[in-house]
């Protein structure tokens, strides 16, 4: 394996609190992915990419910084990557997953606010998350009250700048967030000195939808019964489309996809026929959170979908139809591609409620598992009317609320095994 130590003093990393990160995470890989039988071979790939997390991927960001690129950090579906690949940037969502961060974050925030939040304020603070280090501005986003008033205090320690999402979507909003999305292109352009024209903008929207094409195709092969791959193997590829290169990844998920299909057509699954299948919805599940799918998974059930912004939010809808000669137009278009995405800080959320019955639909499922991270009070309300919603359609909804620790493993999988010994009653 290559030496980054140099890389990673160039951008001015805690070498000695990143080691204590890098030594924790191949345990943690090989307890929660590498002990599952009959995995995809196409994995391999994404396998490697974990075990250089911090180091190739990270390489390719400081080469492209020497060349002059810039490289632009989000934590949010709703940051318009097209316009940053339009003007030649490269945007990497930020390290935000781990609880090693968050004790140093609390020294400086509210211990009562998002795990997601704290963590990735604490990465920052700690100097542990290359990322991090080498962007040129964090670009943040209003979806709760806890992530907005955070940027005011990141950007005391990196360039932030901040997107006002709305939180309806009438025609003042969508003209809004229109609006938004302009200013946006403005800021991208002075970061980047390129000026960003209507074929940049279409080329990059075309290398996008072809990655949220794969990661749809790869989703809708979990339909299949027996389920031709783990939801723990399929939530891999979605993470990693968050800082990887979009025509590598796209690759690679095709081909991931491509062995799926065989195994289905040849009827190979990694669970029996009729394993109870579960929707897991809620907040998003950022690297290396992966503790509500091992559970659920090593207590009998399978994972076949993911309502969220690590899973069906990330290709709920693709900028088709575009007159590609109008730069106007496309923008517009990119807003309310975005509009379709149903989080959870929109109100009414009626739309939510609607697909979450109709993914249950379409992928078979027997039971929904909602999960919140504690503290985040969209979702955490939300379930409430989830609750209401599936009762209604007579639809099994277990409620979890936890944050990155392991402390509550134990008393998680008893709830959930209960859960699944009632669906498998029905």
């Amino acid at each position: 394996m290559e030496d980054y130590n140099q890389m990673w003093t160039d951008l001015e990393m805690d070498l000695e609190r990143h080691d204590v990160l890098l030594n924790a995470l191949p345990e943690l890989y090989q307890s929660t992915y590498l002990v599952q039988n009959n995995r995809p071979r196409a994995m391999a790939y994404f396998d490697f990419v974990i075990s250089e997390i911090h180091g190739l991927r990270v390489k390719e960001l400081v080469e492209h910084k020497t060349k002059g690129g810039k490289i632009f950090g989000a934590f949010c579906v709703y940051v318009p990557e097209e316009i940053i690949v339009a003007a030649n940037g490269i945007c990497v969502g930020l390290c935000a997953g781990a609880e090693i961060s968050i004790a140093r974050a609390e020294q400086v925030l509210p211990r009562n606010i998002c795990p997601l939040i704290k963590s990735a304020f604490g990465f920052k603070l700690e100097k542990i998350c290359p990322y991090f280090q080498a962007c040129d501005l964090v670009v943040g986003e209003t979806t709760c009250d806890g992530k907005k008033k955070t940027w005011e205090i990141l950007s005391d320690y990196v360039p932030m700048y901040v997107m006002e999402l709305p939180q309806q979507k009438r025609e003042v909003d969508r003209a809004l967030w229109t609006g938004e999305l302009l200013a946006f292109k403005q800021k991208v352009e002075d970061i980047t000195g390129n000026k960003i024209t209507a074929s940049a903008l279409s080329k990059a929207t075309t290398l996008l939808n072809s990655r949220r094409a794969a990661l749809k195709h790869l989703y809708d092969l979990r339909k299949a019964d027996p389920v031709p791959i783990s939801g723990l193997d399929a939530l891999l590829p979605v993470q990693v489309s968050f800082f990887d290169d979009p025509l590598r990844l796209t690759q690679k998920v095709n081909e991931l996809c491509a062995e799926l299909e065989s195994r289905i057509n040849n009827k190979i699954g990694v669970t029996p026929p009729n394993t109870p299948r579960i929707l897991i919805s809620g907040s998003p599940m950022v690297i290396p959170n992966w503790k509500i799918h091992s559970i659920i998974e090593s207590s009998g059930a399978v994972v076949v979908c993911e309502e969220s912004c690590t899973g069906t939010r990330l290709f709920s809808s693709l900028n088709t139809g575009i007159n590609e000669n109008d730069l106007d137009a496309q923008i517009k278009f990119i807003a309310e591609r975005q509009l379709k995405t149903n989080c959870a800080c929109f109100t009414p959320n009626e739309e939510r409620l609607e697909e979450i019955l109709d993914l249950c639909r379409e992928y078979k499922v027997d039971g929904v598992i909602n999960y919140s991270l504690s503290f985040c009070q969209p979702y955490m309300l939300e379930a409430v009317k989830i609750k209401k919603y599936l009762d209604q359609k007579k639809i099994p909804l277990l409620t979890l609320e936890t944050d990155y620790g392991l402390g509550d493993v134990e008393q998680i999988r008893t709830r959930v095994q209960a859960f699944i010994e009632m669906l498998s009653k029905k």
